[in-house]
């Protein structure tokens, strides 16, 4: 079995193109990354938006009730 390169230094700048091909690499992986990383986050932001909104409603919910009960007459 032989290798196409004779060490880890040629295998790395791949007869000069090497750069190319590394980052190419590299912005695949970042983009890979990010289509999966993104919707994450997104969702937890949705998540914590609508918590915030829900707790705002019942905060509302009670104050209306607590505003209904004290202009009931005795």
């Amino acid at each position: 079995m032989q290798f196409q390169f004779a060490n880890f230094a040629d295998f790395l700048a791949m007869d000069g193109h090497g750069i190319y091909v590394w980052i190419s690499f590299a912005v695949t992986f970042a983009a890979l990354a990010a289509l999966v990383l993104y919707p994450q986050l997104a969702r937890r932001r949705l998540q914590r938006e609508l918590l915030k909104q829900q707790r705002i409603a019942q905060r509302r919910r009670k104050a209306k009730a607590q505003q209904a009960d004290m202009e009931e007459p005795a």
